[in-house]
């Protein structure tokens, strides 16, 4: 018979350490609380959320902020916590503590002893593990200066490109580079006067960000050019070319930037060409006398 009793004895002692564990994974941390939703906690005392919500409410003097408050969207997406019809409430252990005054069943005052013990055991775990969670947070914190250092170096390359120089015949892939991160690093408007424009100025131009708007400025548009850039416009954000016949050099406007480009856009690196960016000159300058 006492055999039996043990054997019982361990049962028992086995399920409540399932429930322990079962109930551990449903504490989470919001707010610096370690808490469980009302949800989660209704479903452990047998009842309704509405019902554990509506014994909250004609008890609310029990509880303060710091024992229940009500998630927001943003901290149920965080938590990855669904929400159904309404956003969920968290109980603190403070909380959880006040509800076995409010929920008297049997059973409510069992599972919140069980519910006590399970927050006891992971401030424990806490306890026992902090050097490994002080040098995870270490580890964490060298980590976001590593990604701050690099993002520094990225700007610096970005700051350092060439405002000026030559490209030699051959250097067809450095010149279309070039001029390619001119375009992407474009924030409002791209304006090209250029005197010879193909379909491969369409397709350099499509490189730009969304929202950036693009006028090509030309002495001549072709039958060609024209289809060329209906069939582009069907299909891409829209490239507006305009009619201009009183410019010999080419200039490419980047925002407030302006550019004076020795060749062609379609005939980058087949022949040497210079570029310069002209600081002292404000492309709104010609910008008005077009």
């Amino acid at each position: 018979m006492e055999n039996k009793t043990e054997d019982l004895s361990l049962i028992h002692s086995s399920d409540e350490s399932s429930s322990c564990r079962t109930i551990e994974q449903m504490i989470l941390n919001i707010r610096g609380y370690q808490v469980m939703l009302d949800r989660d906690l209704a479903s452990l005392y047998g009842v309704e959320t509405k019902v554990l919500n509506q014994a909250v409410k004609r008890n609310i003097e029990r509880f303060p902020d710091d024992f229940r408050f009500q998630l927001t969207k943003e901290e149920c997406l965080r938590s990855q916590i669904v929400t159904f019809k309404y956003l969920p409430y968290a109980f603190t252990e403070n909380g959880i503590a006040m509800l076995s005054s409010v929920l008297r069943s049997r059973t409510a005052i069992e599972m919140n002893i069980r519910i006590m013990r399970a927050f006891t055991s992971i401030r424990h775990i806490i306890a026992n593990n902090e050097i490994i969670f002080q040098r995870i947070a270490n580890i964490e914190y060298h980590q976001i200066e590593i990604d701050k250092r690099i993002d520094e170096v990225f700007e610096k390359i970005k700051s350092n490109q060439p405002q000026q120089g030559i490209f030699f015949e051959g250097q067809i892939f450095d010149a279309y580079h070039f001029v390619s991160g001119l375009i992407r690093k474009a924030n409002k408007t791209i304006i090209l006067i250029d005197n010879y424009v193909d379909d491969s100025v369409l397709t350099l131009l499509d490189k730009r960000n969304d929202n950036v708007s693009a006028t090509i400025y030309t002495p001549k548009i072709s039958e060609q050019l024209k289809l060329d850039i209906k069939r582009h416009n069907k299909q891409y954000p829209e490239i507006i070319v305009k009619c201009f016949a009183k410019s010999h050099d080419r200039f490419l406007i980047i925002d407030d930037e302006l550019y004076h480009i020795g060749a062609s856009i379609k005939d980058l690196g087949k022949k040497w060409f210079a570029f310069t960016l002209m600081k002292d000159i404000s492309p709104y300058d010609i910008l008005q006398k077009m």
